[in-house]
């Protein structure tokens, strides 16, 4: 039987369909791509992407990915560069390949029944994925300033982390009736590349918008209350903006809140009636954040995270003010210029319209806020706790994910 003509039409892509209407991620799909006739639908397939291929510096910029996305995948998921790494080798045609057109064709040559060629149209969408990973982590417009976003938000805290006479370390306004002992002050700078390309080939959200934690504090406490004051802190004196908070991104594992604040009335009640000083308040206080300690991780805690991991965590934003230093020198020049009005480069200078150029480049960033007493902070950094047990996780799911299809394909050991 003939299929009628007008059946094309009602052809559909159901992998596709479930990425762009139902929450699926693309890194999770196995033929998100369409199908490519030849090298023009691949080249018109770019150029909607964002790249020109017969712009000789964009193919060539798009081709150092391609290259760097098959050395990402051998150092960090393969046996050659990681003993947790898969037992296979990046298939030989991929060290031909002269540019990523030919790569698409082949990730998308769904009709091959060879299975030399199924393995390689697997593989070409592995590196594909890779090369799409790299391309968010690299071209987050706010990296440019990062240096100015890191030094706004650090500034917000290191004004009231203070040290007393005998060089104890302290957060607090000067007034010692207020000050909260701290064990440790850190701040996270900054992620390498590498870390951002893992975190980001295993999360949903697959772009680097969606980072959240490339700056952060920490704050160790010497006991569960004084974690409770150092958030009190941070509200009071306006450091983080409570209206600027995530709520999708704030877990707490060290206290469970709803059971400490009924304990708290009831101490706070009996303290009233038998006016009882500061140290016993304080005293039962941390009795009872310690009745209190959450043993099961609450929903949405981060799935590499240990289940022994304590610590209050949230993410905040902090609007970011950068000033743009170009048209600062650029007006010194243009007075310089209306200096020398009959010189043809002083006209041109003076002609010239900044007015597209922005003085002020105003946005919001994220950053991480982790607090945590010393005890549970010893325990968070050893054994299944430890950050490099986490590290390992999160490179062990992006493998998985990334070649789920391999594996199934070739029935691997994982």
């Amino acid at each position: 039987m003939n299929r009628p003509d007008y059946l094309e039409s009602y052809k559909f892509n159901w992998e596709t369909f479930e990425i762009m209407a139902g929450g699926k991620s693309s890194l999770d799909a196995k033929n998100y791509l369409s199908h490519f006739d030849g090298s023009n639908a691949a080249y018109e397939f770019l150029i909607g992407y964002g790249f020109d291929v017969h712009d000789p510096v964009q193919k060539a910029e798009l081709f150092g990915i391609y290259q760097e996305a098959i050395q990402f995948i051998k150092r960090y998921f393969l046996k050659e560069g990681n003993a947790q790494g898969l037992d296979v080798s990046v298939p030989n045609r991929f060290y031909a390949i002269l540019d990523v057109e030919e790569l698409l064709m082949i990730a998308t040559n769904k009709k091959t029944e060879d299975q030399s060629s199924k393995e390689e149209m697997i593989w070409a969408g592995v590196i594909l994925k890779v090369m799409h990973t790299i391309l968010h982590a690299d071209k987050d417009l706010r990296y440019r300033y990062f240096s100015t976003i890191q030094t706004q938000i650090f500034d917000r805290f290191y004004k009231f982390i203070q040290r007393d006479e005998n060089d104890n370390l302290y957060l607090g306004t000067g007034d010692e009736s207020s000050a909260i002992p701290l064990i440790e002050f850190e701040t996270k700078a900054k992620k390498t590349r590498e870390s951002i390309i893992i975190k980001l080939l295993h999360k949903r959200e697959n772009v680097a918008e969606e980072l959240f934690d490339r700056i952060g504090v920490r704050f160790v406490t010497k006991t569960k209350v004084d974690s409770l004051r150092v958030l009190k802190f941070l509200y009071q004196n306006y450091i983080t903006i409570v209206n600027n908070i995530k709520p999708s991104r704030s877990h707490n594992t060290l206290v469970d809140m709803e059971k400490f604040k009924t304990g708290y009335f009831e101490i706070l009640k009996e303290s009233l009636k038998s006016e009882v000083e500061e140290v016993k308040f304080a005293e039962k206080l941390e009795h009872l954040a310690e009745e209190c300690s959450v043993y099961a991780k609450p929903d949405g805690v981060n799935v590499h995270s240990s289940s022994e991991y304590k610590a209050i965590h949230f993410t905040c934003r902090q609007l970011i003010k950068y000033r743009n230093p170009f048209l600062k020198d650029f007006n010194e020049v243009k007075k310089l210029a209306k200096e020398q009005e009959d010189c043809d480069l002083a006209k041109k200078i003076l002609s010239l319209d900044t007015s597209s150029i922005a003085r002020d480049v105003r946005f919001f960033y994220p950053y991480e806020v982790q607090i945590t007493d010393i005890a549970s902070h010893l325990k968070n950094t050893e054994g299944e706790a430890s950050h490099l047990e986490y590290k390992k996780s999160q490179l062990k799911s992006a493998m998985k994910r990334l070649f789920r299809p391999l594996i199934e394909f070739k029935n691997l050991e994982t």
